[in-house]
């Protein structure tokens, strides 16, 4: 949601969709960005790329979403092969 009027340009926040499906999804991307390679690299580069931590996780939770979205479209368990790219994420 951004917080804008006129020319004035405010920070933009989350809000809107299910809470209780974010929350959950907020606590498995803190995780991943620990201990999963592909999101850990991937929050990494944002992080280098001057992306406040914040937004690099919000990033981050998106990038697993889909990921998850994707198995559970394919019914196929996660796969280290799909996900490992030589440019890090």
């Amino acid at each position: 949601m951004a917080n804008d009027s006129g020319a004035s340009k405010g920070r933009r926040r989350i809000q809107g969709g299910r809470f209780d499906v974010r929350r959950v999804l907020y606590m498995a991307t803190l995780t991943a960005c620990r201990a999963n390679p592909v999101i850990k690299a991937f929050y990494e580069r944002l992080i280098a790329a001057g992306k406040l931590p914040k937004v690099a996780l919000v990033a981050c939770m998106r990038k697993l979403l889909t990921m998850l979205n994707a198995m559970v479209r394919s019914n196929k368990p996660w796969d280290n092969s799909l996900h490992n790219s030589p440019l890090g994420a």
